[in-house]
């Protein structure tokens, strides 16, 4: 098989780091071979984080080069215009479209685009946006958009159910785990949204 790649992007905090070796344990379950690379940015301070993950029969390098990834994973809305680069052309965004206002338009140095996802449809993108913050909530916690946005994630693999399952026990810590599991049949189960 060739290597497929997968980007997940988001705000620091959101637990992007979480999802990504989620997704490489579960492509582990299925038999391939995974390299996910975690690359952190200003994760500390609530900055951009971008992780990679990449996978098929063999898989020397963790590394996605600009217009290579089939998938543009989002937990926040402008993290996917931050990243859409790494997008090949005709890609899948899959997005939050709830927002986190950075830093600068909070202090009104800047505004917050305006119709972001009509804008990655215009660059030939197809995009699967959901609210998951409103999601998270219904869950048990805003905290768990990052598997709200990997179950609807999910919906691109034909893996078993016991494969996201045992991916979610091994990798989530046990006193979380069925909030987390309730995410992300929600993620998964979701309509997409409209901004």
């Amino acid at each position: 098989m060739e290597t497929r790649n997968i980007v997940i992007v988001g705000v620091g905090g959101q637990g992007s780091l979480l999802a990504c070796n989620l997704m490489g344990r579960a492509l582990l379950l299925e038999g391939y071979d995974a390299k996910v690379s975690e690359v952190h940015g200003m994760s500390q301070r609530g900055g951009s984080v971008v992780t990679y993950v990449r996978y098929g029969d063999k898989v020397y390098s963790p590394v996605i080069d600009t217009g290579r990834a089939e998938l543009l994973v989002s937990f926040e809305l402008l993290e996917a215009a931050r990243w859409f680069e790494l997008l090949r052309p005709g890609g899948t965004i899959v997005t939050n479209t709830g927002r986190i206002d950075p830093i600068p338009v909070i202090m009104g140095a800047a505004e917050y685009p305006d119709n972001l996802q009509g804008k990655f449809r215009q660059k030939g993108a197809i995009v699967d946006a959901i609210d998951a913050f409103t999601i998270a909530a219904e869950a048990g916690s805003q905290k768990c958009v990052n598997m709200v946005m990997m179950g609807r994630l999910s919906k691109y693999f034909p893996f078993a159910d016991e494969t996201w399952q045992k991916a979610l026990e091994e990798t989530v810590p046990a006193r979380l785990v069925d909030m987390n599991k309730k995410a992300f049949m929600l993620g998964y189960n979701a309509k997409k949204g409209v901004i």
